[in-house]
């Protein structure tokens, strides 16, 4: 049997950055079902948390799981989730595009704090500064095709 440990920091926003997730009580519900979804399906949250416009999981992927799925998996669910139990006055949708950068077991606290700090945090940056951020940090591009 193999052993694996690999932690993914995953971050996404909602489409177009609209505020969906403007209350602290419909965010607590969606990090929570987001949390329990995963379980059910054999994916490890270490930690979940986000803003009104955007979602920071971090991920330890398992033996079989892939960054693309279980993306795909947390955003398609928990999308679906949202707009069945009608959580939003307009449809929701998570945008397309994600960030997902590996983490070192040394960083693990740092990030689950940065992470776990998203509402003081945002009080001082917006979500595109933040993103601004990442692309510079961590050396990502887009390419227009």
């Amino acid at each position: 049997m193999p052993f694996v440990k690999v932690y993914i920091h995953f971050v996404w926003s909602t489409k177009n950055r609209h505020p969906y997730l403007d209350s602290k009580d419909l965010r607590c519900k969606v990090w929570e079902h987001i949390r329990q979804n995963a379980r059910e399906k054999g994916i490890y949250i270490d930690f979940v948390n986000g803003h009104i416009d955007h979602c920071h999981c971090l991920v330890s992927l398992g033996v079989n799981q892939t960054i693309q799925k279980v993306a795909q998996m947390i955003k398609g669910e928990s999308s679906f989730w949202i707009n069945k139990n009608k959580l939003t006055t307009k449809k929701f949708d998570w945008q397309d595009e994600y960030f997902a950068v590996s983490v070192s077991e040394s960083m693990i606290v740092k990030v689950r704090d940065y992470i776990k700090n998203q509402e003081e945090h945002h009080t001082r940056k917006t979500f595109q500064e933040e993103y601004d951020e990442f692309m510079s940090k961590y050396g990502f591009e887009k390419f227009k095709g």
